[in-house]
């Protein structure tokens, strides 16, 4: 007898990818940017939602359609027709604190069915990572059939990252990096999280780093010419360019721009050479779950954060 399972996606595209390949059961579209602003443990709660559609606003200019949230989210309320959940999800940062969310929804309300995992990245054969989108017919349903049963340990694993994710003190996600699981990208992704804020000494996370390596490196016409090779090359963060075009702003102290070309001025130079800590110059007061990236520094040395001098009690 065949199986009726819930799909829980990881936005609109995959959703109508799904559709168009035939996947005929229902399909939950999560439409979150959980690895941006603040969160708090319980998700299934009036309070977070009014805190993600105020930093949404805030931050993105993006009004979140109550009724349509609720009404994806309703089909969590008819669990029971359902015998198994299938979670699409990437292997980058930005997917996978989104499916530490949803593990945690689902948990908090009480909902015990077989949790599998279909998770892009790396591809036989090809050099790149790639997303679940683009990933070919052939490749989607392969990943489909060889989807991973998630165990009571990762499901215990995501509950602590999450609870971590949402408290003051993400050196906790150190001894994780070394965990074995069946989330074979989270090494990397919470690598690339605590990279996220700024360098000790240069005052910029690893990705902002990048952004002027970029810069120096090619032949930069605009600010899209500069997006495009941001979207591609971006490694583990997995940003939208939504996210990377208010990277790229706040980085415009950097730049030297004329009507075809983005250079890097004197201070991008000393901020690759580590010459001098821009943190509060740049000043991106983006909120990670429950820290202000503001209040630590990635001590490379230490490999560790530590609290920024400034903003100490």
């Amino acid at each position: 007898m065949a199986k009726n399972g819930l799909h829980i996606t990881n936005g609109d595209v995959l959703t109508d990818y799904l559709r168009e390949l035939d996947f005929t059961e229902d399909i939950l579209t999560w439409q979150e940017m959980l690895c941006e602003g603040p969160t708090i443990p319980k998700i299934d709660s009036k309070e977070f939602f009014d805190i993600r559609s105020e930093f949404l606003k805030s931050y993105y200019d993006i009004e979140v359609n109550s009724n349509e949230l609720q009404a994806e989210l309703s089909k969590l309320n008819h669990i029971d027709k359902y015998d198994e959940i299938n979670l699409w999800f990437e292997f980058d940062l930005f997917c996978h604190i989104n499916l530490l969310g949803i593990i945690n929804l689902l948990h908090q309300r009480n909902i015990d069915k077989p949790l599998y995992l279909i998770c892009s990245g790396r591809i036989k054969g090809e050099k790149n990572l790639k997303g679940l989108a683009e990933l070919s017919p052939t490749q989607i349903k392969t990943h489909y059939q060889e989807k991973v049963l998630l165990t009571k340990e990762d499901i215990e694993l995501a509950i602590a990252l999450w609870r971590t994710y949402c408290g003051k003190d993400h050196n906790i996600f150190k001894p994780y990096i070394v965990k074995t699981s069946n989330f074979k990208y989270l090494s990397s992704c919470l690598k690339a999280h605590l990279k996220r804020f700024p360098h000790h000494q240069s005052g910029l996370g690893t990705l902002e780093a990048h952004i002027l390596n970029l810069v120096k490196q090619n032949n930069v016409k605009s600010e899209n010419h500069l997006l495009g090779y941001c979207l591609n090359y971006q490694g583990y963060y997995g940003y939208s360019d939504m996210q990377l075009k208010r990277k790229i702003e706040e980085l415009d102290m950097f730049f030297n721009k004329t009507e075809n070309q983005i250079t890097l001025n004197r201070k991008g130079h000393e901020a690759l050479l580590k010459q001098h800590n821009f943190a509060s110059e740049v000043n991106n007061d983006m909120t990670y779950g429950g820290v202000n990236r503001l209040e630590y520094q990635f001590n490379e040395e230490q490999n560790k954060l530590i609290q920024t001098i400034n903003h100490g009690n």
